[in-house]
């Protein structure tokens, strides 16, 4: 079997109509990400509330893990609109610009419920959004055609997050955090053009019970003795690396750092580290195989958390943060491609939706359910304990790879026979 391109070039993605949609669409998936994560920490912190507080209220993310409970309800009814695919998609981003819309009317320092309830929609819109995008890519690109989709997604998805997370933080700290978001939503309804350009996918087979969508690839999922374990290797597996991000931003607001300063400078090293990575990564994946990837990744995104604990000490300091920064998320980056490998390879083709919706939500537990916990080791302890901690809580995983190395290897060999 050839080995897949590793990181194929801008202009590649960008020749062929449906990429370029699939780029945009990318896009429209990623905005909304750091609306309810970065901008919401911030607008918080602003308004005085607490780590606990702010680690609280990131469990309005949780529909994000939840989706693939409606996914196989997406899937089967489509709407009458733009097609089976492009429909939900147009629909989400309008409720999506309107809920946005909703927060510029909100004020933390006054009541937090209907910010919350706002937030839980924008995330279930947002879920809703990424069933149907992640749908749409599979139905349109042919197997020759899923390295090239995959990366535009990825350019496309973590770049409008970073303009998300940045502008909302640059408009904020210069004109203040309502027009930040009828700016927001603005965008996020102009993203409403590339879907209704994009081209139709063909159909393929729709759902025509409960049980050939849901049971089945459960059942298949689940068939095998080392199932359960290699599951919870990817749960486990970036449990440091989301502990060490889960309060980012209120971190480098209390070193020292303006939101303008996050915005253009943390949040622009942020994402190219990611997307560095992620090449780097995919690269070393052809070499290394995913047993000696997933080992080596997870040594080095364990590893590098422990930067910010001299940023802790140090204060602000541009040196030791873009160091931290970048070091640490390209480790992070490369150790997620690892993981996505592992849950690729864990999928049947003929499930490989709703399968991969599933790994997914629980690869994604720790980064939505660890809120309150990081919250109040960063009260209580401070930041230096904290990121002592996401060190320490990414040993479990590691330890899991370990001892369950020789069915991984096993995964890895059988699904590259079925490839070749």
């Amino acid at each position: 079997m050839s080995a897949p391109r590793a990181s194929p070039r801008l202009r590649e993605v960008l020749a062929s109509p449906k990429m370029l949609a699939i780029l945009f669409l990318g896009a429209a998936s990623g905005f909304p990400n750091q609306i309810t994560e970065s901008a919401l920490q911030a607008w918080l912190k602003d308004a005085g509330a607490t780590n606990v507080t702010i680690g609280v209220m990131s469990y309005v993310a949780l529909p994000y893990l939840l989706k693939f409970l409606w996914a196989p309800f997406i899937d089967r009814y489509p709407l009458p609109l733009l097609g089976r695919r492009r429909g939900w998609i147009l629909a989400m981003q309008a409720a999506l610009g309107a809920t946005i819309a909703l927060f510029a009317l909100q004020n933390p320092a006054l009541a937090l419920a209907p910010i919350t309830a706002c937030a839980v929609a924008i995330v279930f819109f947002s879920a809703t959004q990424d069933i149907a995008f992640d749908a749409y890519r599979t139905d349109v690109s042919l197997p020759s055609e899923r390295g090239l989709a995959a990366a535009a997604t990825n350019l496309g998805y973590r770049s409008a997050a970073w303009f998300a997370s940045a502008g909302a933080l640059i408009i904020a700290d210069h004109f203040g955090w309502r027009l930040a978001f009828l700016v927001l939503a603005a965008l996020m309804l102009a993203f409403g053009v590339a879907t209704t350009l994009a081209p139709e996918p063909p159909y393929p087979h729709q759902p025509r019970s409960l049980r050939e969508s849901v049971v089945m690839p459960l059942e298949e999922l689940l068939g095998t003795p080392s199932a359960a374990t290699l599951i919870v290797v990817v749960l486990l597996f970036k449990v440091g690396d989301a502990f060490a991000n889960k309060l980012f931003t209120p971190f480098m607001m209390d070193v020292g750092f303006s939101k303008t300063e996050i915005g253009l400078i943390v949040k622009a090293l942020f994402t190219a580290s990611t997307l560095v990575g992620s090449v780097l990564g995919g690269i070393l994946m052809v070499k290394l195989g995913l047993l000696r990837s997933m080992l080596a990744f997870g040594v080095l995104q364990a590893a590098t958390n422990l930067l910010y604990c001299a940023l802790a000490l140090a204060g602000k300091s541009y040196p030791i943060m873009v160091g931290a920064v970048v070091i640490e998320h390209v480790a992070g980056a490369m150790g997620g491609i690892a993981l996505v490998a592992l849950i690729m390879a864990l999928c049947d083709v003929r499930y490989s939706a709703f399968q991969y919706a599933l790994l997914s939500a629980l690869a994604l537990l720790p980064r939505y359910s660890l809120g309150y916990p990081a919250g109040w080791i960063a009260d209580h302890g401070g930041w230096y304990v904290y990121y002592v901690m996401s060190f320490v809580l990414a040993l479990p995983g590691l330890a899991m790879v370990y001892l369950t190395r020789r069915k991984i290897d096993a995964l890895d060999r059988l699904r590259s026979e079925e490839g070749s």
